[in-house]
């Protein structure tokens, strides 16, 4: 059976290892981080707290919106229509502004730049 100090030896040692691993994954799982905030649009300011995005975001804009116009029908007062800045392979799409959209987040996962579907004027 072993002792007391021959436990506390094996923790320090295995406390030793996991702390080479903390490092040595360390690069790696920020570069996956950052892949993926890019891929999603996330930004740090969304990473902030109080922010609510997504799902969530979707959910409360939907209800404060059936509220808001509850009475009304009709086009939203105030919303503007910009032209797109940015085409797809396909023939999609985006002005720039908001979410970036699936296809263009797709395709800048695959490595390819946004700036390579801008619409040249």
């Amino acid at each position: 059976m072993s002792n007391l100090i021959d436990i506390q030896s094996q923790i320090q040692k295995l406390q030793k290892q996991a702390g080479e691993i903390r490092v040595k994954e360390f690069a790696k799982t920020v570069q996956e981080i950052l892949v993926k905030m890019q891929a999603f649009g996330i930004t740090f300011k969304d990473l902030q707290p109080g922010k609510v995005r997504g799902a969530k975001a979707k959910a409360k804009s939907k209800t404060a919106a059936t509220a808001k116009s509850a009475g009304s029908k009709g086009k939203k007062k105030g919303a503007t229509v910009v032209a797109p800045k940015y085409r797809g392979p396909n023939g999609e799409a985006w002005s720039g502004r908001g979410l970036m959209p699936r296809w263009l987040v797709a395709l800048v996962a695959q490595g390819q730049a946004r700036e390579d579907f801008a619409i040249k004027s």
